[in-house]
C-alpha cells in the first residue's frame, strides 16, 4: 500500500482552527492524506469548535490538543500554519522534503459579543477553513 502524504496543521494552541482543519481534512480526504494537528502550546479542545463542527456533521470531540512533535514535524509532507503566531514561531523544520504553507484565519476564540455573535464567528471561520480544505483537495495546493 502506498504511503499517504502526511499533513500537519499547526496553530498556537491547537484548540480551534487547527482542530477544524484536521476534522475537515480527515472527513473529506482521509483516503488520500494522513492528517494530524498540533500547537505551539496545548490549550485544550475548544467546546465551541466542537459544537460548530458537529453542526457541519464532523465529530472532533475525541480529538486531543497536542504540542508540536518534532519527529512528526520533520516527517510531514506538508506543514500548514493557520495563524500568524504559529507561522512566525513554528519550530525549525530540518527536513528538506517538507512543504510549508500558511493559511491565515482569524481566531474565533477571540470573538466578543453575545453568544450568538461569538458562535457566528466560529461558523464563519469553520466555513472558510472548509472552503480552503476543499480547494486543497481539488488542486493539491
Amino acid at each position: 500500500m502506498e504511503k499517504k502524504p502526511f499533513i500537519y496543521f499547526l496553530c498556537t494552541g491547537n484548540s480551534c482552527r487547527s482542530q477544524i482543519a484536521d476534522g475537515f481534512l480527515n472527513a473529506l480526504g482521509s483516503d488520500k492524506y494522513e492528517v494530524k494537528s498540533a500547537g505551539l502550546e496545548a490549550h485544550g479542545l475548544n467546546p465551541r469548535a466542537v459544537q460548530v463542527m458537529q453542526e457541519a456533521g464532523v465529530d472532533i470531540s475525541k480529538n486531543t490538543s497536542d504540542v508540536i512533535d518534532p519527529k512528526l514535524l520533520n516527517r510531514a509532507d506538508y506543514v500548514i500554519t493557520l495563524c500568524g503566531h504559529a507561522d512566525e514561531h513554528c519550530p525549525v523544520i530540518s527536513s528538506k522534503n517538507v512543504t510549508k504553507w500558511h493559511w491565515g484565519f482569524d481566531d474565533p476564540a477571540k470573538a466578543t459579543g453575545t453568544e450568538e455573535e461569538i458562535m457566528n464567528q466560529f461558523r464563519n471561520v469553520r466555513d472558510s477553513i472548509k472552503s480552503r480544505i476543499e480547494q486543497f483537495l481539488k488542486e493539491g495546493k
